[in-house]
């Protein structure tokens, strides 16, 4: 006889109510562990996307999203003589917030030279952009569809195509604009700035500048080589695709990644403390029963392998409605959510390990049990 599977029938309502308590909360936990899986994935999302080598920036700094850069437009044409070097393109990026439909878009603009690395790996939809000026491509998170019309800054765009999955890493959909456009859209003055600029002798400005220049290599060539030819230049330092991708993650996400990973043990820890305190609580409702098992002989280990068999019945139930909870509406969610396998092993692994702990409490309770408790009135 299962006295675990008997006592659980007994209680099935109580049971499984906690059951599905428990799912919740280690459904959170999982979801957090998703959201820095989708943290890290949105960060690297807009490197990745041109599929380059090198990355050229302002001296002194570590790149276009880790911190800003402006260098002079002009040092494309040198970076693409470098022995070694294939193409180089251009880029600008930004952050702008825009209206549409009565609607507030929060957006993030990349500026990139059509034919030149730097744009969209792929469009889903539409076509890419066939004008010099006032065309757009759009991630699907926007809302937006071919052939809608959005104002940004002084300028009406239309949208010609889509992308998918190109967010920033903060979350902000991408759009993707003419480098002229951008670079109009970024660094041109206000009328009334421009005026007042005049007026002071300086001119209206010089838009040729963009935020980073990004280079693909030939196959035979070495990046490294490339950066350390472009580093003995003054005014501007390079990276590689692979260090570029470091700051990233460790510069840019490291923050989330801690607070989040704090919030999890935070998580964990409440867990194995509910779980410790049902077990006692179920235990205490079953001393009359217990001190019966004892007193006709029932060894101690029958009495152990009750609770610890309840204890690993309500983590594996609940991390499995918790998993089944989140799989299913994770696309819901305002931000990425990327589960991994080995991530929901690795928290099933810690699960069953808080299981154990926490019924300790349980069986301490249960061993100290005097049998004549059961012939008590």
């Amino acid at each position: 006889m299962n006295l675990a599977y008997r006592d659980i029938r007994h209680n099935l309502g109580r049971f499984l109510l906690t059951c599905f308590g428990l799912s919740l909360l280690l459904g959170v936990v999982l979801s957090m562990i998703g959201i820095y899986r989708g943290l890290v994935e949105d960060a690297l999302t807009l490197v990745r996307t041109p599929a380059v080598d090198v990355w050229v920036v302002e001296s002194g700094t570590r790149g276009p999203f880790a911190e800003s850069s402006r260098i002079p437009g002009d040092t494309r044409e040198a970076i693409a003589r470098l022995q070694g070097v294939s193409e180089a393109g251009s880029i600008t990026y930004q952050s702008i917030e825009t209206r549409h439909e009565g609607m507030k878009l929060r957006l993030y603009v990349v500026g990139f030279e059509p034919g030149r690395p730097g744009g969209p790996d792929r469009i889903v939809a539409g076509r890419t952009i066939a004008r010099s000026h006032y065309e757009m491509l759009a991630d699907k998170r926007t809302g937006l569809q071919p052939g809608d019309r959005v104002a940004l800054g002084r300028d009406t765009f239309t949208v010609v195509g889509l992308t998918d999955g190109q967010v920033s890493s903060g979350g902000d959909p991408v759009i993707y604009i003419t480098l002229k456009d951008s670079q109009q859209l970024q660094f041109e003055l206000a009328p009334p700035a421009a005026r007042r600029e005049i007026a002071r002798g300086n001119g209206p400005g010089n838009t040729d500048t963009v935020n980073a220049i990004v280079a693909r290599v030939q196959p035979d060539a070495n990046p490294e080589n490339v950066v350390n030819a472009v580093q003995r230049w003054k005014h501007l330092a390079a990276m590689t695709q692979e260090g570029q991708e470091i700051i990233l993650t460790r510069s840019v996400v490291e923050r989330a990644r801690k607070q989040i990973g704090l919030f999890t043990s935070i998580l964990l820890v409440v867990s194995a403390v509910i779980i410790a305190l049902i077990l006692y609580t179920m235990t205490m409702d079953k001393i009359r029963e217990i001190a019966t098992l004892k007193l006709i002989g029932a060894p101690d280990r029958t009495i152990i392998g009750l609770i610890l068999q309840q204890a690993l019945g309500m983590g594996v139930i609940g991390f499995g409605f918790g998993a089944l909870l989140i799989t299913t509406f994770k696309d819901y969610f305002p931000r990425r959510v990327v589960l991994q396998p080995e991530d929901g092993l690795a928290l099933a692994a810690a699960v069953i390990v808080v299981c154990v702990i926490s019924s300790g409490l349980g069986v301490r309770l249960a061993l100290k049990i005097d049998p004549a408790t059961a012939l008590g009135g």
